[in-house]
């Protein structure tokens, strides 16, 4: 059964009604607007199946949806798991309806790769060959070659999705061959295929090389849009992850002095958000048993401080330059107020944390490149439609009708003291799964009452310090 606060279960009703893309659904376009598909952490794992292991490891990508379809397994993948074939034939049919509007491009914010894809392999490729642990340079070779396979047949049908349209992305730290972010050895084989199925040659590809093989960040400019696209690899900024930081954030700090010269404004994309980590530090303050307090122990940074201090300053540099920005990797529909800068964090098309499948599509502004609102469209598992559905849109969900920018920071302070958009928050969190975990018998979305001051403190304050101070007088 689900658990419900007594003031959130009128309002799932009223979602009920009024949201879940039951007849309604979204505004018509307007003619003022681009309309930009917005989505993050794909995570498909190519072995959901593992009886379709050798005929996928013997196999070029072009030959794999047909493989696909001759698993038995025809149901889209369920909370706690990864993306199967069948869910990523749903999001990407829903991507590509949204994005035949004709928006000039599509924002990816990373994780293409199933969680622990490497092992998948290994539990396959080590029934016929022999293995050692830790694996050797054969066994690693022909992960390697297995992932690269992936990369190309994920960003394939991708591009398929998207028409003609290049889509921007940044590598989130599964796109790799383990899990703690891209090397230089995953960046350099696998960049032609992000520049030629991703971008579609929309952007200078030297340039493009230059910086992505080595560090996994890139800029783009596109024709007729006066927007400087800065593509980070924040992975780099957690501790103990490859990448170079500090010559990241000096080639940053070079990208906003030239579109400030340009006369352009910068958009931002990265995988990993700064702030907290709100969803582990929750998790360790429940296990503390203080569940709506913090302490530097079970308080948990999502990037190391000094490299977070040194990302605020550049971007304090350049008041008013950066415009928006765009994250993911904690899979919920949710935001940060980062410096002044609002970052949308995207909901993950994976239900691996126990969300529902989702993705944003944002309203733009043409002439000013500026975000005016956006839709989120889900799959909900509980039960399961024939497609993605509408589930709800920003400004009328919270009554906020200004640039995305100025209702975002409304938002915050109306959350703090309105119960009812606490719920509201609350219940779209983790695209509205209300159900529970079968194996904890807890609910899956994992903010609630009394964690709450841990998850809002999250939206707007991104040091330590300054993050316990909110959460412990909340």
């Amino acid at each position: 059964m689900s658990k419900l606060s007594p003031y959130l279960l009128p309002l799932v009703l009223a979602f009920t009604m009024t949201f879940c893309g039951c007849g309604g659904g979204a505004p018509p376009p307007d003619p003022s607007s681009w309309r930009v598909v917005v989505f993050s952490d794909l995570h498909f794992n190519a072995l959901y199946d593992r009886t379709l292991y050798a005929q996928l490891a013997a196999s070029d990508p072009t030959q794999w949806d047909s493989i696909f379809q001759t698993s038995k397994i025809t149901a889209p993948s369920s909370w706690g798991s990864d993306t199967n074939y069948p869910l990523l034939q749903l999001a990407l049919t829903a991507i590509k309806q949204q994005a035949s509007a004709g928006g000039p491009v599509l924002l990816f914010t990373g994780d293409l790769l199933g969680h622990g894809l490497p092992d998948f392999f290994y539990l396959g490729y080590c029934q016929t060959q022999k293995c050692s642990d830790p694996p050797g340079p054969e066994q690693t070779a022909a992960m390697q070659a297995f992932i690269d396979k992936t990369v190309l047949y994920v960003t394939s049908k991708v591009r398929a999705a998207a028409g003609q349209a290049p889509v921007l992305f940044a590598v989130g730290n599964i796109d790799s061959y383990s899990t703690d972010g891209p090397n230089t050895d995953f960046l350099t084989r696998n960049a032609a295929t992000f520049y030629t199925q991703f971008l579609n040659g929309a952007i200078d590809q030297q340039a493009f090389l230059s910086t992505f093989t080595g560090g996994g960040y890139y800029s783009a400019s596109l024709p007729g849009i006066n927007v400087l696209f800065v593509s980070l690899d924040s992975d780099s900024f957690v501790s103990g992850w490859p990448g170079d930081p500090d010559a990241e954030l000096a080639w940053l700090d070079s990208q906003l002095a030239a579109a400030r010269a340009a006369g352009q404004k910068v958009w931002l994309l990265m995988h990993v958000p700064p702030g907290a980590d709100t969803q582990e530090t929750a998790n360790n303050a429940a296990a503390a048993g203080t569940p709506n307090k913090v302490t530097a122990t079970t308080t948990s940074m999502m990037w190391q401080a000094s490299y977070q201090t040194t990302f605020l300053q550049t971007l304090q540099k350049y008041p008013g330059l950066v415009t928006f920005a765009f994250g993911g990797h904690t899979h919920m529909d949710e935001y940060r107020i980062v410096g002044g800068i609002v970052l949308s964090q995207s909901p993950s098309i994976t239900p691996w944390f126990g969300n529902n499948p989702a993705f944003r599509l944002f309203t733009i502004k043409r002439d000013t490149w500026l975000p005016t609102d956006y839709q989120s469209f889900y799959f909900d598992l509980a039960a399961p439609p024939a497609q993605f559905n509408w589930l709800y849109t920003f400004s009328t969900t919270y009554g906020l009708y200004d640039n995305l920018p100025a209702s975002f920071t409304q938002l915050y302070p109306r959350l703090t003291s309105d119960s009812t958009m606490q719920g509201t928050y609350m219940y779209l969190y983790n695209s509205a799964n209300t159900t529970d975990n079968k194996l904890t018998k807890a609910p899956w979305d994992p903010v609630n009452d009394a964690n709450w001051p841990i998850f809002a403190c999250g939206i707007s304050h991104m040091d330590m310090q300054g993050y316990m101070d909110c959460v412990n007088s909340y």
